[in-house]
Order: C-alpha cells, then structure tokens, then sequence
C-alpha cells in the first residue's frame, strides 16, 4: 500500500489512523531560487525527505497533503514569488491537521523546506497544545536535521538561501531541475551586505526583518558552484536518519 494519503482509498486511510501511523506534512514555499534553482525548491526538498522518511519505516507513517505555498513575503521583490499572510499559512496547516484528527489520527509531523515557515510552525504548535491536548504536533526543517553533513562542506562566509548546501539538495533530489549553466556566486563575505542588512545579520542586534534584495541583489547567498549531489545525499541521509531515530523514539511513548 502507498504511504501518500492522497493515493489511498477511505477504507485505507481509516486503518491507517487505527494503527496510529504519524502523518507528515510536507511544505516548503512557492519562491524565487536565484537564476539556477526553480520557485517550488524547498517544496521539492521536504517532499524528498518525507518520502525518504517513509519508506525507513514502512507502515508507521503516512505522508499527508503538501502546502507548496508558505510565508516568504522576504522574496516578494523577486519575480514569480508568491506569499500567504502567516495567520493564513496557520489555518491552512491546522485545518489539515484537524481535518485529519476527525478521522483519529494523533500525531502529525510537519517536514519544512522553507526557514521563513519555522515561526509560523511554531505558534501553531502552541496554539494546538492550548485548543487540542489530545494532538501531538512536531516540525522540522530540512537542513537544520543535517548539522553535521553541512558541517562538512565548504561554505562561503554567507551561505544559506540558493547556496551550496541548498543547491547540494536539488542536485541530489531534483538534477534535471537546476539550471547548471547559471549557477553562481550570491553574497559571499559580510562586506558585500548594505549596512542595513549587516546589522539584520548581526546576532549582537535585536532581530531585524530584512527583504531579500538588500541582502543579494540575485537572491543567492553562498556559491553554489561548490555544490554537489555527494553532498545532498550526505545531507538527506543524516536528516533521515536523524527523523527516523526520532519517529521511533516517538512511536514508542
């Protein structure tokens, strides 16, 4: 039987719930990538790991419906972009999450390709602990379950968004979907940021909100010429395994 909801029939999803699998949420963002990486990247990436996730632990969890659309109004200066309100990014994934605990499923695990969602995560995880007891709700981003991996690998001073290990993802994930011949420097080195957004950088600071463009005029940080497909998979593995340890220990409460 598939582990994707959308695949199965009713009588499928209802002995789903009543093994108590954990559904997984995967969302990323509908947002410019720079010159060499599609809008639905980071949608992409958490598909990838959830995908991954579920067939380490084959009958334990399901794969629920995507939201491909997050909160990025950071990118919006960039063509193609596109951004829900965080209130409506929230009652999008909680309604998913209650649509489903109707029917008795528990837990839900949201995988996130896009850090701008991280916030948003998780004041839905503390309205849910207030309005619903009875749901364990849990989010992960991608590249944050991969410290050691990323750790590895040759970064610019800046790197992050469209960078090396973003990049290292879709070649991994999605070859036929980077644009190899446009791969390019971003911002590498602090000296390269206006003043404005050096400071929203500065973990000396209170935290700044700052809009793309003021950080990289290409929307990239990082070169991801350094990029590698050996280095996504590094990535992907340890962020599955470090789910799959977690799902498990989970599972067991």
């Amino acid at each position: 039987m598939s582990a994707r909801l959308a695949e199965m029939t009713t009588l499928e999803a209802t002995r789903a719930a009543e093994d108590g699998t954990i559904v997984v949420l995967p969302v990323g963002a509908f947002e410019q990538h720079g010159a060499a990486l599609p809008m639905a990247t980071d949608q992409i990436r958490a598909e990838a790991l959830a995908d991954a996730v579920a067939e380490a632990l084959p009958g334990r969890v399901i794969i629920g419906p995507g939201v491909p659309v997050g909160v990025s109004p950071h990118h919006q200066a960039f063509a193609g972009t596109v951004s829900l309100r965080p209130a409506l990014f929230a009652a999008v994934v909680r309604e998913y999450v209650e649509s489903l605990a109707a029917h008795g499923w528990r837990r839900f695990l949201v995988i996130t390709g896009h850090g701008g969602n991280n916030s948003t995560l998780g004041t839905i995880a503390q309205d849910l602990l207030r309005d619903r007891p009875d749901i364990e709700f849990a989010w992960a981003p991608v590249t944050a379950l991969a410290k050691d991996a990323v750790a590895e690998m040759e970064l610019s001073a800046i790197s992050g968004h469209s960078g090396e290990a973003e990049t290292s993802q879709m070649l991994h994930v999605a070859p036929d979907l980077v644009r190899h011949d446009l791969l390019a420097p971003g911002t590498t080195t602090p000296d390269e940021l206006d003043p404005f957004a050096r400071l929203a950088r500065s973990v000396s600071h209170p935290a700044v909100a700052v809009a793309y463009d003021r950080l990289s005029p290409t929307g990239v940080l990082g070169d991801p010429r350094r990029a590698s497909a050996e280095h996504g998979r590094a990535i992907y593995a340890e962020a599955t395994d470090r789910l799959v340890a977690f799902i498990k220990e989970w599972l067991d409460t």
